[in-house]
């Protein structure tokens, strides 16, 4: 009963603390503006206001495309946590943000005329990555060293892949070095919009898949004496995250460690009940990604670092904490 008064708590406060993180992004940069202005500059301004312009062409936009990134990648950590069963599984981890990047600059490459095949292409680019790791480490074991191992060997792939591709058609995607750490600075309203259908169909489609991440968290053979059909319920669940992960790949490139921070912090506060940790990693995973963006903005103002830069220096030293504690529980 009290810890679940505390995920209550934390659901509320968290999407209390997203709604003002939004108002903070908006608000704050290298030309601040309080919310008065901001509301007046939303309902009376014009193309010829500059805090219109501002407002409607680079802030908005790029709060709203942290949001729906940060919500995504944390809920499709929680998702591949579950399902794999291994506490260092991330869709950066194992390689599921490389395989959406290549699909995307693929689609770009050959199929430049029609950005909206951005997000499915990403999908289908995640959904393989997620199922080769997946196969993989099956065959060999689900143990956390193997899946970090076989991750980094997809990653490592895939980014040759990348890598290739940019250099046989360095014009297949506009900003890619943005696009390959991270990045929301190019990002419109209307580059939006497709990818949001693709998430907010993701996190509706994980919200039904609570009950069953619940079963499956506890060991194949416990779901399977269940009655759960094990391999079909991962091939869904997985499919769920790769759509995800895909959709913010596609508009925010490859953010890393979104999945990996925000599940397993959600999880020291109330615990594993993904009934809980799934809409609460929506609602933290959006603030902690627009707060992320909102200090790479503004620490070295008038320059400003991508995004994804500043979630590798949070992320990469939380990965190697998990490594060493997962390492020491190992011997205990």
């Amino acid at each position: 009963m009290v810890r679940n008064k505390r995920a209550w708590l934390l659901l509320i406060f968290s999407a209390l603390g997203m709604v003002v993180s939004m108002i903070l992004g908006i608000c704050l940069g290298a030309n601040k503006m309080n919310l008065t202005t901001m509301i007046s500059a939303f309902i009376a301004g014009t193309d010829s206001d500059p805090l219109y312009r501002i407002l409607v062409y680079v802030r908005l936009p790029r709060v709203l495309g942290a949001m729906l990134a940060g919500s995504s990648l944390a809920v499709a950590g929680v998702i591949i946590q579950s399902v794999l069963n291994n506490p260092l599984a991330s869709p950066n981890i194992i390689g599921i943000n490389t395989g959406a990047g290549v699909f995307v600059l693929l689609t770009s490459a050959f199929l430049p005329a029609y950005p909206f095949l951005l997000p499915l292409s990403a999908f289908t680019g995640a959904l393989l990555a997620a199922f080769l790791v997946l196969a993989i480490a099956m065959n060999s074991g689900l143990s956390p060293l193997t899946l970090v191992l076989t991750g980094f060997a997809v990653s490592s792939i895939f980014g040759a892949g990348i890598n290739t591709i940019l250099i046989l058609y360095p014009d297949a995607y506009i900003g890619a070095s943005n696009f390959l750490v991270g990045g929301l600075s190019t990002l419109t309203l209307g580059s939006l919009a497709c990818p949001a259908v693709y998430i907010v169909a993701g996190l509706i489609l994980a919200v039904f898949c609570m009950r069953g991440l619940n079963i499956l968290s506890l060991g194949a053979d416990v779901a399977k004496s269940l009655g759960m059909h094990v391999t079909f319920c991962r091939f869904l669940f997985l499919s769920v995250a790769s759509l995800l992960a895909g959709a913010a790949v596609s508009f925010a490139g490859l953010i890393g460690f979104v999945g990996l921070i925000v599940p397993h912090s959600v999880k020291f506060l109330i615990g594993n009940d993904n009934r809980f940790v799934i809409p609460a990693s929506t609602f933290l995973g959006g603030m902690f990604v627009i707060l992320c963006d909102l200090m790479a903005r503004i620490i070295f103002v008038p320059y400003e670092l991508p995004v994804g830069i500043m979630m590798s220096f949070i992320g990469g030293p939380f990965f190697l904490y998990l490594i060493m504690k997962n390492r020491r529980r190992s011997y205990d």
